[in-house]
């Protein structure tokens, strides 16, 4: 597997295009990609209960092998409108359905915004037939301008690899600034493959993935109504159909997409509002508890690898989750009390005598105390924009997680004070 360029038009078959129609006060706000196909599709959703209407409307559209395209806007959730959401998005799937000449069924809608806030569907409807009049295989720059927000920069990926002899690409385009705590924020990711793949393998393919990526980071903590991450897969590169999870093709194939995922999560969280380093924090050696694991034994079945490492990664997002620790994080703060206290109101059960704790590398907290570490020296090795936080329980026959995250700066506040105005 290796990088390549192009985003969304890396893979053969699909075109995108970014129009401006006036939600936003200026950039791109409307967004299209296309297959030239029907194509496989998958999906991960919100699990937030408030759920925007296109994120109600895309479940409902899933399981599905005759996907054509993603619709999307910017600078207005369409979210909490009651009948009123429901039916303007419906319209924008409609708009974009007779735009490229499919049906309703086949499109997938998407919007990222404002929550509350009436959609301008004049505008909209305007933007979405200019969309269809520039889409082009060339790039992906115009689409992955259209879907931000209060991002920084704009956020796509391609890698290629060859799968049964068979070069296949997977691009992507995602989107998400603030209110990031997926648990699939506002988050979108939209990918395209032209891998040939059942549809119930890459379901499953695409649910682990943002198991690992996705949803294991947080900026701030709050899961948005709109979070998506969708996949089409078309099948043009003319690989031999990957049909089961357990062959080496789809090995390879799921490695290529958790890449492409971790790559863009790190990315939202690097773009968080306000931040000035992306930290990773890995907990180590956390044990399912006991009673648990009998349990599942008793009936018969065994825990799977994601639930054996929910309880690190439970112990890795609440400490990801404080603000104290993050504020910390901004003033390179050494303040290894602040995250032991975090790990302590997770939930797990540990030994807090047997608890190790290392700030970019420099062991700070072991057997019950502190280590004998330089502050000074340990602040300026914490100032860079990447830090690690590892963890380690030393309970036996446990398991790791890693969440990312990002600090808490004075300008996210700011940013966040005033979103709405």
């Amino acid at each position: 597997m290796k990088t390549t360029a192009g985003g969304l038009a890396a893979p053969l078959g699909f075109k995108s295009a970014g129009a401006y129609c006036g939600i936003k006060r200026k950039r791109n706000d409307i967004a299209l990609i296309v297959s030239d196909r029907d194509a496989v599709a998958a999906g991960v959703f919100t699990q937030n209960i408030v759920r925007a209407s296109c994120v109600t409307a895309n479940s409902a559209l899933l399981p599905s092998t005759t996907m054509r395209a993603i619709v999307v806007n910017s600078g207005n959730a369409n979210a909490c409108n009651g009948e009123a959401g429901d039916r303007d998005n419906e319209l924008m799937a409609q708009f974009a359905a007779e735009s490229i000449g499919v049906g309703r069924g086949q499109i997938f809608s998407a919007s990222t915004g404002i929550i509350g806030a009436a959609m301008p569907m004049e505008k909209v409807e305007a933007g979405i037939r200019l969309a269809a009049t520039k889409l082009q295989d060339e790039n992906s720059d115009a689409a992955a301008e259209a879907i931000m927000t209060t991002d920084t920069f704009p956020k796509q990926f391609a890698v290629e690899l060859t799968v049964g002899g068979v070069q296949v690409k997977i691009g992507a385009i995602a989107k998400g600034s603030g209110m990031i705590a997926p648990n699939m924020a506002t988050m979108l990711c939209f990918i395209v493959t032209d891998a040939a793949i059942d549809q119930a393998v890459l379901q499953e393919m695409l649910s682990r993935c943002v198991w690992y990526t996705f949803n294991s980071i947080t900026v701030d903590g709050d899961t948005s109504t709109n979070d998506m991450v969708l996949i089409l897969a078309k099948g043009a590169a003319g690989n031999k159909p990957i049909t089961g999870l357990d062959t080496q093709d789809a090995a390879v194939f799921e490695t290529a997409l958790y890449n492409v995922c971790l790559h863009l999560a790190k990315e939202v969280v690097r773009d968080g509002e306000g931040a000035t380093k992306l930290v990773s924090v890995t907990v180590k050696n956390v044990a399912p508890p006991k009673a648990l694991e009998d349990a599942y034994v008793a009936s018969g079945r065994d825990l799977t690898k994601e639930q054996r490492a929910s309880f690190a990664r439970s112990v890795a997002k609440t400490i990801a989750n404080s603000p104290l620790v993050k504020t910390a994080l901004f003033g390179n703060d050494p303040n290894w009390g602040r995250i032991l206290a975090a790990a302590g109101r997770s939930g797990v059960q540990f030994d807090q005598s047997a608890i190790e704790i290392s700030l970019a590398g420099h062991p700070v907290y072991s057997n019950g105390q502190p280590t004998d570490f330089d502050h000074d020296m340990l602040s300026k090795s914490m100032s860079g924009n990447e830090l690690a936080i590892t963890i380690d329980m030393h309970q036996l026959g446990g398991e790791q997680a890693t969440v990312w995250t990002c600090d808490f700066s004075y300008e996210y506040v700011k940013i966040n004070a005033e979103y709405h105005t």
